[in-house]
């Protein structure tokens, strides 16, 4: 990332399940078992097909935090052809490298080893801090514990996976709690390296949760956690709001600098009533600064070689594809 720069991923969007052993409540990702809790893997397939044919560079995969503690998951799984989700998860990462669409995966709590195994298969990974406070929104919720998450941060920088992470702002946590996840990051940046970017992002509520007359987050609240996070985080950390939640027009004077990933494919399927906005509006977006297509894993990390051989060329070959339509902007 340059000065002056807002930099963004084209992506396609893949919940493989919405199956979550969490309750948060703000959420309508989850969904109980059932029938069609899976995605199938001919509909993963052709969603990345329609990726490479839309100039997609990330596939995105994300799913409900270990699924199989709930009851029936595994028999629904095992419908698949595989295992478990982790098992699932891998071979779709290895057809979407095969398709020439790098994989990021964002799958919640995750061991040593369990980051290790789809290290494998992705360029960059994830996971939502959301915030270090107890509140009453995580309370049936064992993965959101901060020391769970912050312990599968940790781990992702021992192993050099560039990172993804950040914070719910308005989900009942203080502008003193914001400052102290933003500094949890930072130490954490500060130690292993590896935090790509934080995303800033405005809780919306929803009908059908718990909290879906929780008051929405004020400009003047969301531009101030915006400030903090840059105020907070170091020099090479973008950071992030996603442009259907927020107006990011206005916000990016508050110290945007990435877009994060927008999809020509896919809904936005944890906000799916805020549709992404196409492509070219992201310009306008920008104001007066230059917009810049980037992948899934920084231009830092590439150069660092952060990441599996068997990704080398098709990064080199995406490089390529965005250089030439940056030039063109």
């Amino acid at each position: 990332m340059q000065p002056g720069e807002i930099t963004y991923s084209r992506n396609v969007f893949l919940p493989l399940t919405n199956v979550c052993r969490n309750r948060c409540g703000y959420c309508i990702f989850r969904t109980p078992v059932g029938e069609d809790c899976i995605m199938p893997p001919s509909e993963v397939k052709n969603i990345i097909r329609a990726g490479v044919m839309a100039g997609c560079t990330e596939a995105l995969f994300t799913f409900g935090e270990k699924p199989e503690e709930e009851k029936g998951f595994p028999e629904h799984i095992k419908k698949t052809g595989y295992s478990s989700i982790l098992d699932y998860c891998h071979a779709m990462c290895e057809y979407s490298i095969l398709s020439g669409i790098l994989p990021h995966t964002n799958a919640g709590i995750l061991d040593y080893n369990e980051l290790e195994r789809l290290r494998e298969v992705n360029a960059s990974m994830g996971l939502m801090l959301e915030t270090t406070a107890d509140i009453p929104a995580h309370r049936n919720c064992p993965g959101k514990k901060p020391e769970v998450r912050i312990e599968t941060m940790e781990n992702a920088g021992k192993l050099k996976i560039p990172f993804t992470t950040g914070i719910l702002v308005g989900i009942g946590e203080t502008a003193e709690d914001r400052k102290e996840s933003f500094q949890v990051i930072a130490d954490l940046h500060r130690r292993y390296g590896h935090i790509q970017e934080v995303i800033v992002q405005n809780f919306c509520p929803k009908d059908g949760t718990d909290m879906k007359d929780y008051p929405t987050v004020g400009r003047n609240e969301f531009c101030s956690a915006i400030s903090s996070a840059r105020e907070t985080l170091p020099d090479d950390i973008s950071v992030q709001i996603p442009p259907n939640l927020a107006d990011a027009s206005y916000f990016i004077g508050c110290g945007v600098d990435d877009l994060g990933g927008v999809s020509p494919v896919t809904i936005d399927y944890v906000n799916p009533e805020h549709p992404w906005p196409e492509i070219d509006e992201l310009k306008s977006v920008a104001g007066g600064k230059r917009l810049r297509e980037r992948l899934c894993i920084y231009q830092r990390y590439i150069d660092r070689g952060w990441y599996p051989d068997s990704l080398k060329c098709i990064i080199e070959k995406l490089n390529d594809d965005i250089r030439k339509r940056n030039e063109q902007q």
